[in-house]
């Protein structure tokens, strides 16, 4: 299968007073089109600005990002409006990122009218397809954010995104502010356009459940560095670096008689300001050493399940 986005080594910094802060560090991989890339990792572990630094929210400080075999890193403003119709984002926070004082109609319209080339009653025609896409009903289409719930919410925000016909879409923690019920609709909506569309995903999650559901390869993220990423099966079924370890050993099993061993992590977080060279989840690593402490780099242990961590091995063993 063609390969649609590939990023290689790419890096985002950004300065402080006391240095520079290494939000994404040296990240490397490949997405085919139509399938999923989901991205985990506790909070401020650059999994955000990894996606906005793609779509070129963020500037990147070093490395390439290549969409469709085309070098897309650096592009004039002319070209980055055509690329923008091609790589869309749906946001975390569906009321933060709606305009309260526009309707779902106009809100949906919006993409459609500054692309321009579109008479307004074929613009109307293809908001309304969009609406009934997602699930939004016709009589809401003059209603304003504040009057609707965060699934319908939601679903203006995909609409949206999907007004210029993408094919490739950041999901930026989706479903993380929806309710259980809610989040299970949002998701299987998303799939069934991915399915009717051929739509290729960047799902950025801290909830291990969801992303397990929705992904085909999984990418743990730690400090801004990738410590390891699978197809989503063989990542739950053989986790390798000790962080994704002790991930998953958080996740709730919904039987209240079922005992599950938790790995808890100790030791301090490094910072991610000037970091120094090699693993930075060794200060809470239980089998580090000093090998750990010295430039490291992805390996491939098995195909497609890349590990950051030189000890793989000999845990295996």
């Amino acid at each position: 299968m063609a390969t649609i986005l590939e990023v290689r080594n790419l890096k985002k910094y950004f300065s402080t007073p006391k240095g520079e802060l290494h939000a994404v560090d040296d990240i490397s991989f490949k997405i085919e089109k139509g399938k999923t890339l989901g991205v985990v990792g506790e909070s401020g572990c650059g999994k955000s600005t990894l996606g906005r630094t793609i779509l070129h929210l963020l500037d990147s400080t070093d490395g390439q990002i290549l969409f469709e075999g085309q070098d897309v890193t650096h592009l004039k403003k002319k070209e980055l409006k055509i690329l923008r119709e091609k790589m869309q984002i749906i946001f975390q926070d569906p009321f933060a990122s709606l305009n309260p004082r526009m309707s779902v109609r106009e809100t949906i319209k919006e993409p459609l009218i500054l692309r321009g080339g579109m008479k307004e009653e074929t613009m109307e025609e293809e908001t309304e397809k969009l609406m009934e896409t997602v699930g939004i009903a016709n009589r809401l289409a003059d209603s304003y954010p504040h009057e609707l719930d965060g699934g319908r919410r939601q679903r203006i925000g995909i609409a949206r995104a999907l007004a210029l016909n993408p094919q490739f879409i950041l999901c930026d923690e989706p479903v993380s502010a929806l309710d259980v019920s809610i989040q299970a609709q949002i998701l299987n909506l998303m799939m069934d356009l991915q399915e009717e569309r051929n739509l290729t995903y960047i799902f950025v999650t801290h909830d291990l459940s969801v992303v397990k559901y929705i992904s085909d390869e999984i990418m743990v993220m730690y400090l801004g560095q990738m410590v390891e990423k699978a197809p989503a099966d063989e990542l739950f079924a053989n986790p390798l670096h000790p962080y994704t370890k002790a991930l998953l050993s958080a996740i709730p099993i919904p039987d209240v008689h079922a005992k599950k061993q938790r790995i808890l992590l100790k030791g301090e977080i490094t910072s991610p300001i000037n970091p120094k060279p090699g693993c930075r989840f060794a200060a809470r690593c239980n089998y580090v050493t000093e090998e750990c402490l010295k430039e490291q780099r992805v390996r491939e242990i098995s195909k497609n399940h890349f590990v950051f961590c030189h000890m793989v091995e000999d845990n295996d063993k």
